[in-house]
Order: structure tokens, then sequence, then C-alpha cells
């Protein structure tokens, strides 16, 4: 069971400063992909617009509902999102969800600073909004793929 000095450790000041930071915000106009991802547990939603080029993303935006966690998870992801491949985003997303539920390192660079959400692995009710924008970003970026080989 937790504590309230457990929760208190949860809800740091530093996932506090990028809940309140998030970068890349604003939506983009005719995106070549957008997704819009929920966690049913919480209600948590992140919608992603993509546009790729030469198989890297060239732009991006999100709109973020989602609680402290969800949204530091997404700020993270979002400043290291630019120029970044499809394999790049789901080794990230992968090695998030390891470190969620398997208790792995945090992701590698370019997705470093997870480890500001380590505490989140014993809330398993959390994980889903945790994933959100990485799970909606790896889904746009292989619609927009598939769009442009269309």
């Amino acid at each position: 069971m937790s504590t309230e000095s457990d929760l208190i450790k949860l809800y740091s000041q530093r996932i506090l400063a990028l809940a309140a930071d998030i970068p890349l915000t604003d939506r983009l106009d005719a995106p070549q992909a957008t997704v819009r991802k929920r966690a049913p547990l919480c209600g948590s939603t992140v919608t992603v617009d993509v546009d790729i080029e030469d198989g890297r993303i060239a732009r991006f935006g999100q709109d973020v509902k989602a609680c402290a966690l969800g949204q530091a998870s997404a700020a993270i992801m979002a400043s290291n999102i630019i120029g970044r491949t499809r394999t790049e985003v789901e080794n990230g997303r992968d090695q998030l969800r390891a470190m969620l539920k398997d208790g792995a390192e945090p992701p590698e660079a370019p997705f470093t600073g997870y480890d500001v959400l380590e505490p989140a692995r014993d809330y398993k009710n959390r994980h889903a909004s945790i994933m959100l924008a990485f799970e909606a970003t790896v889904e746009a970026m292989a619609q927009a793929e598939a769009e442009a080989c269309a």
C-alpha cells in the first residue's frame, strides 16, 4: 500500500515542472497523420500530429489532456522527437515500457530524462497514461509512412 510520502515522491517538483512546460503543443495544419490515444482507466488522452520527411519527424504537434505523469512523459518525448525515425521512437517506447513494467533502465538517448518517472513503476494504473505520447507517435508515424507509400 502506498503512503503519502510515496505519492509526494511520485509527483516530484521535476515532474510537475515538466508537466507545466510541455513543448510542441501547437497542433499542425494539415498534418500527414493524426492519432488520438486514450488511457481507458484514467481517461487521459494525447493527440499527436506528425509530418515525416525522409523517414524522420520533420514537424510535430500534440494536445495532451493527462495527469501530471502523462504530461511529463509527453514533455520528455516532445523535447527529443524532431528528427527521429520510427525505429528510434519504437525503441524509446519499448524501453519506457520495460522500465515501467520490468524494472529495466530508463530509455537511452535520444529519449533521456525518463528516470524522473521511475517512481511510477509501482503505480500500474498510471502506466497507460505515461505511454500515451509514445504510442500515439508511433502509430501516427506508421500512418504517415503508409500514406507516403500509397
